[in-house]
């Protein structure tokens, strides 16, 4: 089971580069935000899969304040694509 873990963990770290590659070669600020916000869902998806495969619950918990902050980012990113700040 530890080892289908890891592997998922690392599935999701090499989508995760593709992500980026996505926030750096996009044609738009949208697409830009989009592979970010992808980045950080990714992100938290591995750091779980991670807190599962070495049964460490501080993992999980940082994932969860991760998810919170990236969420916040997200609406503050969008707010300032549209010219509200």
């Amino acid at each position: 089971m530890t080892q289908l873990l890891l592997a998922l963990g690392i599935a999701l770290i090499i989508l995760t580069a593709v992500a980026a590659l996505r926030c750096i070669i996009g044609p738009t600020m949208a697409d830009r935000a989009l592979g970010l916000d992808t980045v950080n869902t990714l992100v938290v998806a591995a750091m779980v899969v991670l807190a599962a495969a070495f049964d460490e619950v501080i993992l999980a918990d940082i994932a969860i304040v991760y998810a919170l902050l990236s969420f916040i980012g997200t609406l503050y990113f969008a707010k300032f694509l549209e010219g509200r700040l």
